[in-house]
């Protein structure tokens, strides 16, 4: 007979895997093999790995949305001192029309000497066609501006609907992948890996290309979290975008974002502090030299060095 501990095994990633399935007939096959739940994993976190990012860009186009309704006010600012201008101009003539009768040609040609008549003219037409073109800069300003800030609150509320459907994928995703990770933990005594802090020799790289390596060297070991960027976790994007940060450069905290960043080079030209981008810019990690990359692989894991090979790469950038 099995022994009593196994048998519990047994019946934990059953149990786990009717939850995940929401099939009993599951229940019915044998456990799952280590080699079965890592390739569960891997899948699931991939799916989860291309949601978040998706996530993440969402969250850039938000916040440029955002950033684009504060410059539309701002534009508004100049045609309104223009409006007051000009209401401030036709006011004037407004009083004086009041006081003394209409002001226009009419008025200039019965008042005055004749000398002066043909300047007295050009001046109220000059001042007539300044209110007028205020007004109209004003007019069309605003409807543009209307126009504009409408188009805005649109796609803000489209966005912020794809942003919130998607952090319900990501937590559904992120829902499973805790099962599998339970089942693994259950069956095999291998749940989310640990990592210690590097105390290997790292590269002594020059410039701010060093700076970004040296970076990950240090944060080798800590725990792979969707959407962290540190510092006590990072995801794939979050670690080169962190990293080439500690190097003076900025990059979009999303992995297609960064490959519109960089500037796109061979295999052969690799140096270290390049980004290796895999999985259709699904996933990114920073070349370190000798072949080997630095990255954030998924969920369940830490912050690893490893061969480049882990799977075909996409291509290669240079920040």
């Amino acid at each position: 007979m099995p022994h009593p501990r196994t048998r519990l095994r047994v019946l934990v990633v059953a149990a786990l895997a009717v939850a995940i399935t929401g099939s009993m007939g599951t229940a019915a096959h044998a456990a799952p093999s280590t080699s079965e739940l890592k390739k569960q994993i891997e899948t699931a976190s991939n799916k989860l790995e291309d949601v978040t990012e998706a996530y993440n860009q969402s969250r850039i186009n938000l916040k440029k949305t955002q950033a684009d309704q504060v410059k539309l006010q701002a534009s508004l600012k100049p045609a309104q001192a223009a409006l007051k201008n000009a209401s401030g101009k036709v006011g004037t003539l407004a009083t004086t029309s009041y006081k003394q009768g209409r002001v226009g040609p009419m008025t200039a040609l019965l008042t005055g000497d004749q000398d002066g008549m043909v300047d007295r003219m050009a001046y109220l037409d000059l001042i007539t066609r300044a209110n007028q073109r205020d007004i109209d800069t004003f007019t069309e300003a605003t409807q543009g501006f209307t126009a504009r800030q409408a188009a805005l609150k649109a796609t803000q509320s489209k966005q912020t609907a794809q942003s919130n459907a998607l952090a319900a994928q990501k937590a559904s995703i992120q829902k499973d992948l805790k099962k599998l990770i339970k089942m693994r933990e259950a069956a095999f005594g291998q749940g989310q890996e640990t990592g210690g802090k590097y105390t290997g020799k790292i590269p002594n790289i020059s410039g701010s290309a060093g700076a970004a390596v040296t970076f990950a060297y240090n944060q080798l070991g800590k725990p792979y979290l969707f959407g962290a960027d540190g510092p006590g976790s990072f995801d794939c994007s979050g670690l080169t975008s962190a990293a080439w940060r500690a190097g003076g450069k900025s990059l979009s905290h999303q992995t297609k974002a960064q490959w519109n960043e960089v500037t796109h080079i061979s295999k052969g030209d690799l140096q270290p502090g390049d980004l290796v981008f895999y999985r259709s810019l699904g996933h990114v990690a920073l070349y370190v030299g000798g072949g080997q990359i630095i990255d954030a692989p998924h969920s369940g894991t830490v912050v690893k060095k490893r061969g480049m090979d882990i799977m075909t790469p996409y291509g290669y950038g240079r920040v």
